[in-house]
């Protein structure tokens, strides 16, 4: 989940501006499906697939098409090595214990730091090129790294980013649209394994939205049935499981007086799943209590921020949603599915809320 580092600033909003990226998000996903498509060979036949590196893959190709367009090949690249990196990091964490093991000339702390360095290289030279082009009078582009060029160069002076901090934010798209997109549609499409009804209603809906035609933001913007479930999803698995803040001056909370210094905890996944504030059938999969929106749903109360709240709140929600309805648009259209007997249930949290055995399901060509 990726919260913007200078907190509602235009120039984050604007980098996230999702409506031109239903094309990217349409292009990838059909072919996902399409792929899906040849393993279910024949009409009403049916096959085991582990959806969990599909979705992976699927979200990636979005996030390199989105982020890094017209230098896709390059940013496909960097998301390889992101998730590299982030795979080495979580091993660094089991050792963090010992004292300075960061610095431990180790296989994998040496091969942290080459990762890093060819991310930079890498990166370094796309912008490089952009802004050469741009200085050459050439169009801006129109993927995430363009509208943040040209939103970062509009900046009153002194207000812009350097090279080094628009680097940064480049290699934060990958936890921004690859992260949590992929950890809403595996569960979403495990829950609507477990309960048949809802993708009955789901696909309805999808039928009824869009007939035979191309998915379009604005249909996929309709879809109220599928948001409930979303919600839903993110609400019974948040991508995030917590969220740490710093306190950085004395405040009061309530009854609590919070000492500058101190870091407090946030626990989504407990305040989300908490009966006082849900009801009795907090831990339940029923999207219907989002039918009259997310205020009526919490009651007023800030008990549902998968995507945090306030002026840091996660600025990739709307892409992640987004690219979740079509998804589930064109993988609804296509095939029904069911939880595999080989199916482990065994949530757990990497840097997101991963299925630690993978989701094998079996899919029904419709």
């Amino acid at each position: 989940m990726y919260v913007c580092p200078f907190g509602s600033e235009p120039i984050c909003v604007l980098c996230f501006y999702v409506q031109n990226m239903v094309p990217a998000f349409h292009q990838s996903c059909s072919e996902i499906v399409g792929e899906w498509d040849k393993l279910v060979t024949d009409k009403q036949s049916s096959c085991e697939v582990d959806i969990w590196p599909w979705l992976v893959s699927m979200t990636a190709d979005v996030i390199s098409r989105t982020a890094f367009g017209s230098s896709y090949k390059e940013g496909q690249r960097i998301f390889e090595l992101q998730a590299e990196l982030a795979q080495l990091i979580i091993q660094a964490f089991r050792k963090a214990i010992i004292p300075g093991y960061r610095y431990f000339p180790t296989k994998g702390n040496r091969r942290m730091k080459a990762a890093a360095r060819e991310i930079k290289f890498i990166l370094r030279g796309i912008v490089n090129k952009r802004l050469r082009a741009r200085e050459a009078g050439e169009a801006p582009s129109d993927d995430l790294l363009g509208i943040l060029l040209e939103s970062n160069l509009g900046q009153t002076k002194g207000n812009g980013m350097s090279t080094e901090e628009l680097m940064e934010e480049c290699k934060l798209f990958y936890f921004a649209g690859q992260e949590t997109t992929t950890v809403l549609l595996v569960w979403t499409m495990v829950l609507l394994s477990q309960h048949q009804d809802w993708q009955a209603r789901a696909r309805e809906e999808v039928k009824q939205v869009f007939g035979d035609k191309e998915p379009d933001a604005e249909g996929l913007n309709q879809l109220k049935v599928m948001t409930m479930i979303l919600y839903e999803v993110l609400r019974l698995y948040p991508p995030v499981v917590q969220l740490t803040r710093a306190i950085h001056k004395e405040m009061q909370l309530g009854d609590l007086t919070l000492p500058g210094g101190v870091q407090i905890s946030l626990p989504i996944l407990l305040i989300q799943r908490d009966r006082e504030l849900w009801g009795n059938d907090a831990g339940e999969f029923k999207p219907d209590r989002f039918k009259d929106g997310l205020s009526k749903a919490t009651k007023n109360q800030v008990s549902f921020f998968p995507f945090a709240w306030g002026p840091r709140i996660c600025i990739g929600q709307n892409f992640a949603l987004l690219e979740a309805k079509m998804a589930m648009t064109l993988i609804l259209r296509k095939f029904s599915f069911e939880l595999s007997p080989s199916y482990v249930h065994a949530p757990y949290t990497v840097l997101t809320t991963h299925p630690q055995f993978g989701a094998p399901l079996i899919l029904h060509k419709l």
